[in-house]
C-alpha cells in the first residue's frame, strides 16, 4: 500500500540533519545547563547559541526569545501574563483562533473578569480590519489583540504589518500565534511592531515538545511556570537542550532553503488545485485556501461532493488507502463537531459535504498528489474506494 503524508500542518517529519544534531547532543552534551562545571557550561553554551541564532533569523535580540515546550505554552505564557503583569483588562481576538488562544481567553474572561471582544470575519474567514479598528478606538482599559498569522485550518493570511500598526496607533499590545508561519515566511520583527509571538519546532521539520515565545524588550511579564531561574526567570524547569538545539538547526535550514522550498511547495499547491478542479468540478475550496496570494502555500482545505451517508467514512477510508490528511486541527481530532473554524464562517448547507485539509512539504511529490486525486475521484463517483 502506498503511504502519502499530507498532514504537515499537524506536524512535519524531522530533517536528517536535525536528527543527527539531536542524537549528537544527547550523546555528548548531557550536563544540566544550570550546573557550573564544564558539563553544565557546555550545555548552557549550546542553549545560548541557539537563542542567538533564532533571534538573528527574526531580527530581534537574544534576550527577547524564551524557550518553551511549544506553541501552546508560548501562547499561554503571553496571554495569561499580559493580564496579570501588564494590566490588560480587555482582549480582542477572533472565533477561529487556535484553542491554545481561545481556551486561555475564555478562562481569563470567566475567572478574572477580562472583557473579551471578537472581531468580525468576512465570508472567507478573513478578519474585518475596519471592525478591528473600531474596537481598538473604543476601549476603556489596556487591550491585548491576539490574532494568528496563518489560520491552521484554512490557511488565511493575516496582514501582520497592518494589524501591528493599528495596534500601535491605539496603544494596544499585539500577540500573534505564528505557529504555522515561522519557518515558512520571512518575519522581520524589527520592522513589524509585534509585541509577542509563539512558535513550535515541529511545524518546520524540528522536534516535538519544544518552541519559543518572542517577548519584546520592555514588556515586564513574569513566569507562568514557577520554580528555578531558568530562561532568565521567564520559564522555570531544566531546559530541553537536545530539542532546543534541534529546533535551532531546523529553523536555520528552513530559512536557508526557504526560497527554493517555497517555490516547490507552491507549485505543488497550484497543481493540486488545478487537478481537483479538472477531475472533480463540484469541488469547493474553503476559506482563502485556493487563493495563493491570500493563503499560505502549505495547505488546501477542500469540500468534496459525496452523499451524506458516505461522508462520515471518507477520512477513515483515505487512511485505509495510505493517505494521511485531516478534517482540521489535530488538537481537536477527538471532537465529532467537525471543524469549528468552518462552522463559524459557513452555513449548514455549505458544510454538508466532508471537508478535508491537505498540507504539503518539500518532500511531497506530484505522483503522490496524482494518487490522492485519483482516490478522491473514485470516492466522489462511487462512494467506495478500490482495495489498496
Amino acid at each position: 500500500m502506498k503511504q502519502v503524508y499530507l498532514d504537515n500542518a499537524a506536524t512535519t517529519c524531522l530533517r536528517t540533519e536535525v536528527i543527527d544534531i539531536i542524537t549528537d547532543t544527547l550523546q555528548n552534551c548531557y550536563g544540566n545547563p544550570s550546573s557550573t562545571h564544564a558539563f553544565g557550561r557546555s550545555a548552557k553554551s549550546k542553549i545560548e547559541q541557539a537563542r542567538k541564532s533564532i533571534a538573528k533569523l527574526l531580527h530581534v535580540s537574544a534576550a527577547e526569545i524564551v524557550f518553551t515546550s511549544g506553541g501552546t505554552e508560548a501562547d499561554n505564557l503571553v496571554i495569561h501574563n499580559a493580564v496579570r503583569d501588564l494590566d490588560v483588562g480587555r482582549i480582542i481576538t477572533s472565533k477561529i483562533e487556535h484553542h491554545a488562544v481561545l481556551n486561555a481567553v475564555e478562562f481569563l474572561e470567566k475567572q478574572h473578569q477580562v472583557h473579551v471582544d471578537y472581531v468580525d470575519l468576512d465570508e472567507n474567514g478573513d478578519v474585518n480590519l475596519k471592525h478591528l479598528e473600531d474596537l481598538l478606538q473604543n476601549s476603556a482599559s489596556k487591550t491585548l489583540v491576539s490574532l494568528m498569522h496563518i489560520n491552521n485550518e484554512i490557511g488565511n493570511i493575516l496582514p501582520l504589518q497592518k494589524v501591528a500598526i493599528l495596534c500601535k496607533a491605539n496603544d494596544a499590545l499585539f500577540h500573534s500565534d505564528t505557529v504555522q508561519s515561522i519557518g515558512h515566511f520571512d518575519l522581520n520583527l524589527q520592522e513589524t511592531p509585534i509585541d509577542f509571538l509563539a512558535a513550535s519546532a515541529h511545524k518546520f521539520h524540528g522536534p516535538k515538545g519544544v518552541g519559543f515565545a518572542f517577548i519584546r524588550k520592555g514588556l515586564p511579564i513574569k513566569a507562568l511556570i514557577h520554580g528555578g531561574a531558568q530562561e532568565r526567570g521567564f520559564r522555570a524547569g531544566t531546559e530541553n537542550v537536545h530539542n532546543i538545539v534541534g529546533m535551532e538547526k531546523a529553523l536555520e535550514m528552513a530559512y536557508s532553503n526557504l526560497s527554493v522550498e517555497k517555490n516547490t511547495i507552491l507549485n505543488l499547491k497550484h497543481y493540486f488545485i488545478e487537478e481537483l478542479k479538472k477531475h472533480i468540478p463540484e469541488v469547493q475550496f474553503n476559506g482563502q485556501s485556493s487563493n495563493t496570494e491570500k493563503s499560505t502555500y502549505t495547505l488546501v482545505n477542500v469540500s468534496i461532493p459525496v452523499k451524506p451517508e458516505q461522508a462520515a467514512l471518507m477520512l477513515f477510508q483515505l487512511d485505509l488507502k495510505g493517505i494521511a490528511c485531516s478534517k482540521g486541527s489535530a488538537c481537536q481530532s477527538g471532537s465529532d463537531q467537525g471543524s469549528f473554524v468552518l462552522n463559524e464562517i459557513y452555513d449548514i448547507e455549505r458544510l454538508k459535504n466532508p471537508n478535508l485539509r491537505f498540507s504539503f512539504s518539500h518532500y511531497t511529490t506530484k505522483a503522490e498528489l496524482d494518487y490522492v486525486v485519483e482516490t478522491l475521484v473514485t470516492f466522489a463517483k462511487t462512494g467506495k474506494l478500490a482495495k489498496a
